[in-house]
């Protein structure tokens, strides 16, 4: 995955926005105001994503490309090194995964109006 294919995959999910509010060379990825996705505009060497804390202790294990969240709470964030084995498909998947636990922490209004939107 390239940070073009990133940058699509993620604004492919409804609701998305894209923002630089850490400054112009970290790219943040935003549902209902909530951060799902970040990295580097500059190298892309990594992505920050949510993950529900038991299953990110796992794939730390797993993995020697998933890491605690950099500069995130680490119970809560992993930082997933690109280009270092991990599958196209898996890091769309935890992608989806990180947006999909950030929308169900929305207020009900805020999802309704999400699948409002996304239909």
């Amino acid at each position: 995955m390239n940070i073009e294919e990133y940058r699509d995959f993620c604004m492919s999910l409804p609701g998305t926005t894209e923002e630089t509010p850490f400054g112009p060379d970290t790219l943040v990825f935003k549902v209902g105001g909530k951060i799902f996705a970040l990295t580097d505009l500059q190298t892309f060497a990594s992505f920050n994503v949510k993950c529900d804390p038991e299953r990110a202790a796992d794939l730390r294990e797993r993995f020697d490309y998933v890491l605690p969240g950099f500069h995130m709470n680490k119970k809560h964030w992993n930082t997933v090194l690109v280009g270092a084995g991990a599958p196209d498909a898996q890091l769309r998947e935890w992608l989806t995964d990180s947006y999909q636990l950030v929308v169900a922490a929305l207020p009900k209004a805020v999802r309704a109006e999400l699948l409002a939107t996304a239909s």
